[in-house]
């Protein structure tokens, strides 16, 4: 059996451009992309996968039930760039912040030493 790897996460939302600023601040880079006549979406690294961001059609309601985690190298830093009051804890798996974005997903940011993040 071979081990799987994660290689796109898909966010909906319908203000992509909110979206696209908060996972800037975390530390994603985005490009506009579009394929074909698919609708025009942000793309950004994640690892050897990408994160997209794209909008939802018209009346459909973001999920907020999803729960994402990220590696970042200052976690202060972050957490001051999102401008809200933010208190991270040191827990059994290192500093971690749980914040939400913009569609009211659960962020959970753990501060990672070097290259992990």
């Amino acid at each position: 059996m071979t081990d799987p790897s994660l290689k796109l996460i898909v966010l909906k939302t319908t203000d992509t451009e909110a979206l696209r600023q908060f996972y800037t601040q975390i530390g994603f880079e985005f490009a506009e992309e579009q394929h074909g006549s698919g609708p025009v979406h942000c793309s950004a690294a994640l690892g050897h996968g990408v994160l997209e961001i794209y909008p939802l059609p018209d009346g459909a309601h973001a999920d907020a039930t999803t729960r994402l985690g990220f590696g970042v190298a200052n976690l202060h830093s972050v957490l001051t760039g999102l401008g809200d009051d933010w208190t991270p804890k040191q827990t059994e798996w290192g500093l971690r912040a749980v914040v939400r974005d913009p569609d009211g997903r659960a962020v959970e940011l753990y501060e990672t030493i070097g290259s992990e993040s």
